[in-house]
């Protein structure tokens, strides 16, 4: 039986020490080595197994143990230590007598990882001796890229472009990391931080979903809806209907969404009829709002519609307009 070399890789992201039982029987059974000092080191130390750190010459220190004791770990540093591991990789390959090389996983990236590796990296941008642009804003300045991302993502999922919506989103994400970073500058007894809002967000949607939580029964798809709306008013508690819809969004959207809190409430009252506006402007407006109001009834998004017939029509005007003089 040849010796044997087991790369032992682990996550970054986990706690130091939370490994499997497997990867805690390898550590136990054979020498250990490593790169570095490490937060993983030193909790395989706590745990009572003697790391020795190589500093240099990894490959034939471990050749060197594998061969005196059978097996020999090399304990990952932080980021997997690739170099090593294609480094033995091809001399074993030439010299396939040598020894066998394992690697072993003893811990994995959990589901959103990835997220407290953005939430790091926004800590550091947004510290001193970080980013000075970053550091210089406020919820306030904010405000206008925090749309316009949103636009841009809304934009992708019109054009059925996934990978463009994956970048846009990523950037979506990015203002929500960045305010909330600046949140915590803020006085003590205003301030948040980035796990405050996802704490808020996971007990809203444990409380909205209780047929997924709580046993409760799914019913159709309109009673789940209306079970949400039910919870929705129980937590915010508003005096209106109307209460909570986004006013700065765009006016079309503005108007269907008014005209569906209203209906779905069982309010009848007609909007304003265009003959009885005493200028241009109220008349155009109350003829956009009924316009608005057929669309609901049609069920048709008054937003998208114009917005698919913009397009269409920017398209026309490129096709029409007389080329650029060359310069």
């Amino acid at each position: 039986m040849s010796d044997r070399i087991v790369l032992l890789v682990t996550s970054p992201r986990l706690p130091a020490g939370l490994l499997t039982v497997a990867a805690w029987d390898t550590l136990r059974a054979a020498p250990v080595l490593t790169g570095a000092e490490s937060a993983q080191v030193t909790a395989v130390r706590a745990a009572g197994v003697p790391v020795t750190v190589v500093p240099a010459g990894a490959g034939d220190a471990l050749l060197d143990a594998a061969a005196a004791h059978g097996t020999a770990v090399w304990l990952a540093g932080p980021t997997g230590d690739e170099s090593l591991a294609r480094e033995l990789g091809l001399r074993l390959a030439r010299q396939p007598g040598l020894a066998e090389l394992e690697l072993m996983y003893g811990s994995w990236d959990p589901p959103g990882a990835r997220l407290l590796d953005a939430v790091e990296v926004m800590d550091r941008l947004a510290s001193p001796g970080g980013d000075p642009w970053k550091r210089a804003q406020t919820h306030r300045s904010l405000a206008g890229f925090l749309i316009e991302e949103c636009y841009e993502a809304y934009d992708a999922i019109s054009d059925g472009d996934t990978d463009a919506l994956r970048e846009e989103l990523g950037d979506v994400l990015l203002q929500v990391l960045l305010h909330a970073r600046l949140a915590e500058n803020l006085p003590e007894d205003e301030r948040w931080s980035v796990d405050d809002v996802a704490g808020t967000l996971v007990d809203k949607m444990v409380r909205r979903n209780p047929h997924v939580f709580s046993g409760a029964q799914a019913g159709s798809l309109a009673e789940i809806e209306a079970n949400w709306e039910r919870i929705k008013q129980a937590e915010k508690a508003r005096a209106s209907v109307l209460d909570g819809i986004a006013l700065s969004q765009p006016a079309l959207a503005l108007a269907a969404k008014v005209l569906d809190r209203a209906g779905r409430a069982g309010l009848t009252v007609p909007p304003p009829s265009p003959d009885t506006q005493p200028d241009p402007e109220s008349r155009l407006g109350a003829t956009l709002l009924a316009l608005v109001a057929e669309a609901r009834h049609a069920g048709l998004d008054p937003e998208a519609a114009l917005r698919r017939t913009t397009l269409a029509h920017t398209h026309t005007l490129r096709t029409t307009e007389p080329p650029t003089p060359s310069s």
